[in-house]
């Protein structure tokens, strides 16, 4: 008999270990991808929803190093080199802290991505540490997010909002000096094979107010080397044109890149050097 009461609960809990309900989890993972300039950055973190519960103060602790969501620790990897607010930071993988007040924030890089929440951790892991301010905003937000907002061509902003308590840090990546040290390798001083990078340069001189005499010299050879005329590298050269104040020639090719966006069915572009060919007056 008690041989057969041992075997009845071995099968009992091996079908408790067996049979378990799906559920969704309360604080379902989620991974964030953006380039911010050059540089790939990734965010794993897990988001947890306030359910009537207080956030500020509560959910998120005053004055207590916080995990950043809920669960592990939030991770935060960047491809290249960049700057949090000013503050360099290498290309690598780090576990993203943050302590809160009322009315700021102070943001924390570690080293240690081995922590369950902010169990175990210890400042002198720390890479970084900085303090921004925080926000209540009138809209709500149910489940903490993490999201990428106001790109530029070298930036973002990462923020971090739940209910009514949101705080953002900037991240920069430095565009500049890596595109001119390939513009300076391929095109200054070398020849590309491709006249698609002879435009490349010239759009980047254009977009960064550089020489535009140089640029208008790689415009034209991005011009030569296809084998037919595109409108938006034409374009280009009606802008550059138009800054050296050369109005005649800008409108001649303005004009001529209208002509080839109709071909190619780009409304887009036929307004574009539209405006242009206006602004010109």
């Amino acid at each position: 008999m008690r041989k057969t009461q041992l075997t009845l609960i071995a099968l009992m809990i091996s079908v408790c270990a067996i049979a378990q309900i799906k559920m969704p989890p309360a604080s379902p993972t989620f991974e964030l991808k953006g380039t911010v300039g050059l540089a790939e950055v990734k965010v794993v973190y897990s988001r947890p929803s306030a359910k009537g519960r207080d956030v500020a103060g509560n959910l998120i602790p005053y004055n207590e190093v916080w995990r950043t969501g809920a669960n592990a620790s939030t991770k935060i990897s960047f491809s290249k080199d960049v700057k949090l607010n000013g503050n360099p930071v290498p290309a690598g993988d780090y576990a993203l802290y943050t302590s809160f007040t009322e009315d700021k924030a102070t943001i924390i890089l570690s080293n240690n991505l081995t922590w369950w929440g902010s169990l175990g951790y210890d400042s002198k892991d720390d890479l970084l540490r900085f303090d921004v301010p925080v926000k209540h905003p009138s809209s709500h937000y149910e489940t903490f997010t993490i999201s990428f907002s106001d790109f530029t061509m070298n930036s973002a902003n990462l923020n971090m909002k739940w209910e009514h308590t949101k705080a953002m840090f900037k991240i920069e990546s430095d565009v500049d000096a890596n595109v001119m040290a390939d513009i300076k390798a391929q095109v200054i001083d070398a020849t590309p094979s491709n006249p698609g990078v002879y435009f490349q340069a010239a759009g980047y001189y254009y977009d960064t107010k550089r020489d535009a005499k140089l640029a208008l010299e790689w415009v034209n050879k991005a011009i030569d080397g296809s084998q037919q005329k595109q409108y938006w590298v034409v374009h280009l050269k009606a802008k550059l044109l138009a800054r050296m104040g050369k109005k005649k020639q800008a409108k001649a090719a303005a004009e001529e890149s209208i002509s080839l966006a109709k071909a190619g069915n780009n409304p887009d572009y036929v307004r574009l050097n539209e405006k242009l060919i206006a602004d010109l007056k």
